[in-house]
């Protein structure tokens, strides 16, 4: 039996923006429905149940974060932001408040459905805390809390192990350096981006085929990083 249609909402005001966006995602095969609003996207989000929401940041009802935080009260529905705010704030902002991917206009389409396949993705595979994540030769067993590559042992410093791990748990998502730093050392530990920056390159060094072009451990510029399996 073939795999049901992923049912995507897109939540943007500007028509034209919505037309190109619903005939790209319509072309891979996904049913689209289009709010203009906030508050249409909301009830939509609730009654629609969809398998990812895109959304824009500029509604004329309401700010787009305002949306995500709203969502995130009861649904963990995969986001992606697309707006044509490029500032690092903005996207930290969206990001911090829940969204799971930010991709600013103007945008390629093929980069659009690679982030939308990369989240229907995760969100097929259910639960992210499983046991064990093999990327690369690497493989994360968090029952036995030991890592691998090659078959050979990797030993990483408990700090080290709590990023991995954490990072593994959301495959495909931006996670800014607030939250890094707030699951892997705690809250006091929020504005302390040097910690995190050298546990980093620490740990591409011990998981990375070539630390200085990361392939699994992917930095977001001034954003956050992004876990690739």
């Amino acid at each position: 039996m073939s795999d049901p249609t992923p049912r995507l909402l897109l939540v943007e005001d500007d028509a034209h923006i919505r037309r190109f966006v619903r005939l790209a995602l319509e072309a891979e095969q996904m049913e689209v429905h289009e709010a203009p609003t906030l508050r249409a996207g909301l009830i939509d989000a609730g009654t629609r149940r969809p398998d990812l929401v895109v959304l824009d940041l500029g509604l004329p009802d309401g700010d787009g974060v305002a949306f995500i935080r709203d969502l995130r009260a009861w649904s963990q529905i995969p986001v992606i932001v697309l707006s044509a705010r490029t500032a690092e704030a903005e996207k930290i902002a969206a990001l911090d408040a829940g969204a799971d991917d930010y991709l600013t206009k103007p945008f390629g389409t093929g980069e659009l459905l690679a982030r939308v396949r990369a989240q229907l993705r995760r969100r097929a595979q259910g639960a992210t805390d499983q046991p064990i994540t093999a990327f690369g030769d690497v493989v994360l067993d968090q029952t036995r809390r030991v890592v691998e590559r090659a078959g050979q042992p990797v030993h990483l410093t408990p700090i080290e192990y709590r990023l991995l791990a954490h990072l593994a748990a959301h495959p495909d998502r931006v996670l800014t350096h607030r939250q890094l730093l707030h699951a892997v050392w705690g809250p006091t530990h929020a504005e302390d981006t040097h910690y995190l920056r050298v546990h980093m390159a620490n740990l591409r060094k011990k998981i990375e085929h070539d630390p200085s072009q990361a392939r699994h451990l992917v930095t977001e510029t001034g954003v956050g990083y992004r876990f690739v399996p």
